[in-house]
Formats: C-alpha cells, sequence, structure tokens
C-alpha cells in the first residue's frame, strides 16, 4: 500500500499562526516556537548593541553592516527566522519594500534554547549553508558558549568557541572585540552565590 503524500507547508499556513509563536517553513514543515524567554531577548538585545554602533553606524569601527532581528528569510522554498543577520550595506543599498527578504545575509546568529537548539542546530545550519551565508554564530545564554562558525567549500568550520569570562573577537566581527559577558547582565546561573555583607 503507498503512503499518502505529506503535505507541504504554504505561506498561508505560515499566516495563520498566532501571533505569539514564531514560524517557519523549514523542507516544507510548518515549524513553530513560543517567543524567547527574557534570558534570549536581553541576549539578542545586547548582542545587537555591541554590533550596531561599530558595525552599523561606524562609530569606533568599520561601519558599512545593517543588522536586524528576527528578520522573515525567503531562501528558496525556505522561510526560517533568524534571532539577528547582517548584511553588509553593499548587499543592501536600499530597504527592502517586503515583509519579508529575499537577500541572504552575510551574517546570522542564532541564540539557542531548548524548544529552537533542534532545528538551529540541525537543518537551519544546512539551510544557512546552502545559502551562502559566510558566517553563523551559535549563543546559548544558558551555558554561557558562543560558537563562530565560517563557510568554507559549502560546510561550516569552526573557528572558535567563547566561554563567559572570554572576550570575543569572532569574523566578522573581530574588528571591535568585546566581553561575551556583557551580553549577560544577570549572574551566572552555575556560578556560586556572592556571599551576603
Amino acid at each position: 500500500m503507498a503512503e499518502a503524500a505529506i503535505r507541504q507547508a504554504t505561506y498561508a499556513d505560515l499566516e495563520a499562526v498566532p501571533d505569539h509563536l514564531v514560524a517557519e517553513i523549514i523542507d516544507g514543515v510548518l515549524e513553530t516556537h513560543p517567543r524567547p524567554r527574557p534570558r534570549h531577548g536581553i541576549a539578542a538585545a545586547r548582542l545587537s548593541g555591541e554590533l550596531d554602533r561599530p558595525f552599523a553606524r561606524g562609530r569606533g569601527g568599520p561601519g558599512g553592516w545593517i543588522f536586524m532581528i528576527e528578520p522573515e528569510l525567503h531562501l528558496g522554498s525556505q522561510v526560517v527566522v533568524p534571532d539577528l543577520a547582517g548584511w553588509q550595506r553593499a548587499r543592501m543599498p536600499t530597504e527592502p519594500e517586503e515583509a519579508f527578504i529575499t537577500t541572504p545575509p552575510d551574517w546570522v546568529c542564532e541564540i539557542l534554547s531548548p524548544s529552537t537548539t533542534r532545528l538551529d542546530r540541525g537543518p537551519k545550519r544546512r539551510i544557512y549553508a546552502e545559502s551562502g551565508i559566510g558566517h553563523l554564530w551559535l549563543l546559548d545564554p544558558a551555558a554561557g558558549v558562543l560558537e563562530g562558525f565560517a563557510l568554507a567549500d559549502g560546510r561550516w568550520v569552526l573557528l572558535a568557541t567563547i566561554q563567559r569570562g572570554e572576550i570575543v573577537a569572532l569574523p566578522p566581527f573581530d574588528a571591535v572585540p568585546f566581553p561575551l559577558d556583557d551580553l549577560f547582565p544577570f549572574a551566572d546561573p552555575a556560578a556560586p552565590a556572592l556571599p551576603e555583607t
């Protein structure tokens, strides 16, 4: 007996998802997950802030980039929403008119959480490589770890793993290093509590 064909998700399916969920179409499947927890959102806002002044506005750095938080990317048939994405200004000289973007970014950052790690480390990583995105960062706020990857011959090469207490100097933003701990305003949950005075 032949198996029934699996129905491919459509953009109409994605648009029907309630606003309190993030929706993506990955390999023809509608994937949804809740909006980020505070730790995740704070890390995204802090990382965006670290990169914006020197790399977007050229204050204390080279400038020449455009950054977006949670852009909807249409990469062929895939519809993905990275936590952060950046384009070299030369590749995005004008503001997109659509609500989604079809130009692959030059850099993406996924902030890992229990509801997204499977997708971020699995199919989305593959999709970003297939789309020719040059750099991928995976930030795990719970573990206090940032992994930086560069695309080489269609495969991701791990450049470095940065941990709490260390300085982030990863391409393509290695011109202006910053402390990884600046992305985490609250104490490391694994660290022993400070004695009360």
